[in-house]
């Protein structure tokens, strides 16, 4: 092969690789469209429809009730636990994280990414279970934080996405009335307890995996 052909063969194999990356992961994350099927197995194509019924029933609630209290600035710390985790992406990787939250109780949070990342803050109640999950924001950013308020005796948290071709970092810290964590990742759910809880909470979200495709509105 001649020299003068290697850079037009490089040049033809990344056109074929960008267009890929394309129609695999980009159609399906910003317009829905799954032509493979992967957007659907990765939960790529729930971020290109965020209207939903659980998003629905969140801001409902809101409308009625504090529950997420953003702010600008870090917020002050909530009586209870203390709490930090970080987890690496990779690209087109999601993570779901969830902590075990008894009504009313207050929790202070913070996250950021290495950069931006989609996100979907719900939470699953243990009377009801997944059939009555509520979201309260489904967006894409860098950082978030503020103050959340527990509508009911659940597990709430958050489902994160990197829809970027490079790894990136989470790092999430929180205060408050958390009694118990747990990931939802590849491998199944992980039991994540937390350092000093006084007061457990008993139930779960019968059947919860990690959020997929499936579990946003058609």
């Amino acid at each position: 092969m001649s020299s003068s052909r290697k850079p037009l063969i490089v040049g033809v194999g990344a056109v074929v690789a960008v267009s890929a990356i394309g129609v695999l992961f980009v159609l399906p994350a910003e317009t829905g469209w799954d032509p493979t099927g992967v957007g659907e197995a990765t939960g790529l194509v729930k971020i290109a429809n965020p209207d939903n019924p659980e998003l629905e029933r969140g801001m409902a609630r809101m409308a009625e009730q504090d529950v997420l209290l953003p702010s600008d600035n870090a917020p002050a710390p909530e009586d209870g636990v203390m709490d930090s985790w970080e987890y690496e992406l990779g690209p087109f990787e999601s993570v779901e994280f969830k902590y075990t939250i008894p009504e009313g109780s207050r929790v202070a949070f913070r996250w950021e990414g290495s950069d931006v990342l989609n996100y979907d803050m719900h939470a699953h109640p243990f009377d009801g279970g997944e059939e009555m999950t509520e979201s309260f924001g489904v967006d894409e950013a860098q950082i978030m934080q503020g103050v959340y308020i527990a509508p009911f005796t659940g597990i709430h948290g958050w489902y994160w996405q990197n829809r970027s071709l490079d790894n990136v970092t989470l790092s999430l810290e929180t205060s408050g009335g958390m009694t118990h964590s747990t990931i939802f990742g590849p491998v199944g759910p992980v039991e994540r307890p937390l350092e000093g809880v006084e007061n457990t909470v008993e139930g779960s979200a019968a059947g919860h995996q990690m959020q997929d495709a499936d579990e946003v509105a058609e």
